[in-house]
């Protein structure tokens, strides 16, 4: 078999050139942001020639806990949507890290918007992607004017796509004023997330993040750090964390499928610790890339060699 690799994208019911892969302008949910997605990564390991996938079922299991949410139609369950993923994988013969992201959409040709009683797609298609934020040389970060959304103006449980507004413009003015990333606070001015990435505090050796009352997306690779400090020995809390308790912290880190886990230098121009990773922070993520390059045993069943 040839190591080129093949622009395939899974669209109305099949594996097709990503290239065909076109909706039309008037599509309900290109006009509403009526459709939810998931983010899963794929990790090659040159040394064993295979391709890991990530936690593939439950990225799935959290897409239809989505559409749940939203009152979107789904015609799959999350092992068939496993079984299609895998299928389209082998077919574009990836040797290399990708992304694979699904999409559960209002496929619609009409007004109104709403998200009852609208025929969905799905749609899955595959990009290589390695760092999505920078994982060695720590990031500079801001806290965002703009307030993370209440769970009770737009799901923060869900990943739907018309509440990445939010996201988009925390994410824009931190990097127009020359940061690498965004830090929201939620409508009461507590520590909430970035603008796609969960964060982590750590202090005294125990690692703190925000609670679930904090409008804060319930991340996989967050579920991920709470096993892998398990692991490690490593307390953790989630609780409520004030602005001011960011300023203080020894360790500051972010995680997700995107960013996988990232340190951060500072946080409005204040120096996190001694601007340099933390001992907390590098043992966490160095055993991340680790399990997820499948080179720990015991984190295996985490990974679906396709291969």
């Amino acid at each position: 078999m040839s190591d080129k690799p093949n622009d395939l994208t899974y669209f109305e019911g099949k594996i097709v050139p990503t290239s065909e892969a076109k909706l039309s302008l008037q599509t309900h949910a290109l006009q509403y942001g009526t459709s939810v997605f998931g983010g899963i990564r794929g990790y090659y390991n040159e040394e064993q020639k295979n391709l890991f996938v990530f936690r593939i079922r439950d990225h799935f299991q959290r897409l239809i806990n989505s559409t749940k949410i939203m009152q979107l139609q789904t015609l799959r369950t999350p092992d068939e949507l496993v079984d299609i993923t895998l299928d389209l994988l082998k077919q574009c013969n990836y040797r290399q890290n990708v992304y694979i992201r699904p999409l559960v959409y209002t496929s619609a040709l009409q007004l109104s918007p709403r998200f009852h009683d609208v025929p969905t797609q799905v749609g899955i298609y595959v990009i290589p992607l390695n760092d999505y934020l920078d994982t060695t040389n720590g990031l500079s970060t801001c806290v965002s004017s703009w307030r993370r959304i209440d769970d009770t103006t737009i799901p923060t449980m869900s990943k739907v796509s018309g509440g990445y507004v939010n996201s988009a413009l925390a994410k824009s003015e931190a990097v127009q004023n020359g940061f690498d990333e965004a830090i929201f606070l939620d409508s009461r001015g507590l520590v909430s997330e970035g603008s796609a990435e969960n964060i982590f505090l750590v202090r005294g050796g125990k690692i703190i993040t925000p609670s679930l009352e904090s409008s804060i997306l319930e991340g996989i690779t967050r579920r991920t750090i709470f096993a892998l400090a398990n692991h490690l020995g490593i307390s953790y809390e989630e609780r409520s964390i004030s602005r001011s308790e960011l300023y203080i912290a020894d360790e500051i880190f972010f995680s997700g499928t995107g960013v996988q886990v990232a340190w951060v230098k500072s946080v409005d121009r204040r120096v996190i610790g001694d601007g340099k990773v933390g001992s907390v922070s590098k043992k966490l993520q160095d055993l991340y890339f680790n399990v997820v390059k499948g080179n720990e045993k015991s984190f295996m069943d985490w990974l679906t060699p396709i291969y």
